[in-house]
């Protein structure tokens, strides 16, 4: 009777490693599938974010087209100021919505000084130095896409 009792505990403390190993087996799993959906998100939003930041660039650049003909006593050669006025303030948007505060806020004062300058305001002083902003706009975004987000903190 003795080995039969000997031989149940060894069967029970089988069954128990077993379980004991399927547990553990099914954790490191299911944190090594999170750590993998986390980084593929991470790498989703990085892409939306490089998209908004190229876009707003690309608006940024025809009304600095627009600014440059204009001094130089060209003609508009990309249009007409209201569209690159409208696609710059829509990129801002999009900036707005998938970047950091900092990166928005960047934008939106670039954005500014270059809708002030469309709209003849370059010899005031209260307007701000374009090259500045775009300084300022590029550094926000460097950071942006090198993982140094600032994020506002509410409370």
């Amino acid at each position: 009777m003795e080995t039969l009792t000997g031989g149940t505990a060894l069967a029970l403390a089988g069954v128990v490693l077993g379980t004991l190993g399927t547990l553990v087996g099914q954790h490191l799993a299911t944190r090594v599938e999170n750590r993998r959906h986390q980084w593929e998100r991470a790498a989703t939003e990085r892409a939306e974010r490089k998209t908004a930041i190229m876009d707003f660039l690309g608006s940024a650049q025809r009304i600095e087209l627009v600014l440059d003909s204009r001094h130089l006593g060209l003609s508009d050669a990309c249009g007409t100021d209201e569209e690159a006025l409208h696609d710059l303030w829509l990129a801002t948007k999009a900036v707005e919505l998938v970047c950091a505060d900092g990166t928005a806020r960047a934008a939106q004062e670039y954005a500014e000084a270059l809708h002030a300058r469309v709209r003849g305001g370059a010899a005031s002083p209260a307007v701000p130095a374009k090259r500045e902003r775009r300084a300022a706009f590029m550094e926000a975004a460097r950071g942006e896409l090198s993982g140094r987000r600032k994020r506002a903190v509410t409370g």
